[in-house]
């Protein structure tokens, strides 16, 4: 992975003072990464191959969840500042109604620049081995896991 490109994903991180921050743990190797299908805020189904060739932030997360919701514009302000080809954040949601309580969380807070996107809680979580939310992983331009942080970045 290019120094860019794990910059990229750590910016995510940026937003909060040093002493207040949690430090994303890095992978000294690639680590392989389950992707169950998910499906976007048009109902289209993906799964994580769908961004190979971008450096992606996955952001797993739930409406229900204080620090998720927390840190969401922080990414909302990451992927306004880098998103592109080369980087996008993947806010997941594991609500259990689906998207309709993420439309109303992005209006309520005015996220502009992040997408939806919705898995099934319990799948997503075993293939993913989430053990807590927010859990945010920094994934490599070949779908490789890189780095991962389990509990709020801010």
């Amino acid at each position: 992975m290019r120094r860019r490109e794990l910059l990229a994903g750590m910016m995510a991180l940026a937003a909060t003072p040093a002493a207040a921050r949690p430090t994303m743990p890095l992978h000294g190797a690639p680590r392989d990464l389950l992707s169950p299908p998910f499906v976007d805020g048009d109902g289209h189904e993906l799964t994580l191959a769908d961004f190979e060739g971008r450096v992606v932030l996955l952001n797993i997360w739930a409406t229900w969840c204080a620090p998720c919701r927390e840190e969401m514009p922080t990414l909302d302000a990451l992927q306004a500042r880098l998103g592109g080809p080369d980087f996008h954040v993947v806010p997941l949601s594991i609500d259990r109604a689906g998207l309709e309580p993420v439309r109303r969380f992005y209006e309520e807070i005015g996220v502009r620049h992040l997408d939806m996107y919705f898995a099934e809680n319990i799948r997503a979580m075993l293939a993913f081995a989430v053990v807590g939310l927010p859990t945010t992983i920094l994934i490599d331009r070949a779908g490789h896991e890189r780095g991962r942080l389990a509990g709020p970045a801010q």
